[in-house]
């Protein structure tokens, strides 16, 4: 969305236009092909490295995870990208704009960053707490940009209510609603729904993906490994330097074998007999403890379209009764601990 002319839509995932016209979003620098770029940055406080040698890039319009456990950097990047402290080394482009003294104000005007703690002013209402903001930006038409990012999260029938009435999940949205009010071509999120119940969590997923709609560029933090695999269209995996990055699905690729979780009535007698030499599968293994009752079995498979209808037959034609065969997805979690581990948390 560009331009004076351009319409509000809605964060709540209906798309429903909402009236009034928009704050103006400014662009990019010319000829700019990602929202941000990090080229070996490195960030040292006296003699600890907080960041090492990172380097990625966040394609416009995409919602971009950083994960990691505490300590691991995910805060000191942000920190640098949003021009709030300078890296020891290395370089960055947000929005085209190179971070450093010179750039700051530029990108600054293109960017909103919402951090954990929404840090709203309690005796002032929600109008109040944006009307404040607003004029620090030192933004026109401040009525209806306050208006206007209001409506866009949900909020405008609590406009007049005092900070301190709302609801955590409510004062989330009140603290997107801030972030709304330059109309940012990129937002910082960090942890935007620690604290949350499931309720008020999956209202702010809706918000992130009306977000994406709008094709503004979503930086996000998260603890939450469920909540990036569903949000995020890359994730990025940090612990001091960066240890992986890509799309969850080929993450998973990348890290695990490809296989088939089979439960059957009861044991099979010879199971190598049964599995062995099937089209596509490389091995299997007992999957569970020894017993009377189900039993289950893992087979690795190079391609799994063309292996379940073979073991199916082939366990049929051994007299198995088959209980279930399907595909043993690995989640985002599976990757993060296989890269991290348990190590051991600090401050972030």
């Amino acid at each position: 969305m560009s331009g004076d002319s351009a319409v509000y839509q809605g964060l709540d995932g209906t798309g429903a236009a909402r009236t009034g016209q928009a704050a103006r979003r400014l662009p990019p620098a010319p000829g700019v092909s990602a929202a941000i770029e990090v080229s070996r940055l490195t960030k040292v406080f006296g003699g600890r490295t907080a960041v090492s040698d990172v380097s990625f890039s966040v394609a416009g319009g995409e919602v971009f995870g950083f994960l990691g456990p505490n300590g691991a950097g995910k805060t000191t990047t942000v920190r640098i990208l949003a021009t709030l402290i300078s890296p020891t080394s290395g370089s960055a482009l947000v929005a085209g704009i190179p971070v450093g003294p010179d750039g700051a104000v530029e990108i600054r005007q293109r960017i909103a960053v919402m951090p954990e703690s929404p840090g709203l002013y309690q005796r002032l209402t929600v109008t109040e707490n944006l009307e404040y903001f607003a004029r620090l930006y030192g933004l026109p038409r401040r009525s209806a940009r306050i208006a206007e990012a209001l409506a866009a999260v949900g909020l405008a029938d609590r406009a007049h209510d005092l900070a301190w009435s709302l609801s955590k999940g409510l004062r989330q949205r009140a603290a997107l609603a801030r972030a709304l009010l330059n109309d940012p071509a990129i937002m910082f999120l960090d942890e935007p729904t620690s604290g949350l119940d499931p309720v008020a969590a999956h209202e702010v997923h809706g918000l992130i993906a009306g977000l994406r709609d709008r094709g503004v560029t979503v930086f996000l933090t998260t603890h939450r490994l469920e909540e990036a695999e569903r949000l995020c269209d890359r994730v990025a995996i940090m612990s001091t330097s960066l240890r992986t990055i890509g799309r969850p699905d080929d993450l998973r690729r990348e890290l695990f074998t490809t296989s088939l979780g089979v439960t059957v009535a009861a044991a099979l007698r010879e199971p190598n007999r049964v599995f062995g030499g099937l089209p596509s599968v490389q091995g299997w293994k007992a999957a569970g403890p020894p017993g009377s009752g189900p039993a289950d079995y893992a087979l690795t498979v190079s391609d799994v379209a063309q292996a379940a209808p073979a073991v199916t037959r082939a366990l049929v034609a051994a007299g198995a009764d088959v209980l279930s065969i399907a595909e043993s997805r690995h989640t985002l979690e599976d990757v993060y601990l296989e890269l991290i581990g348990d190590e051991e948390g600090g401050p972030r």
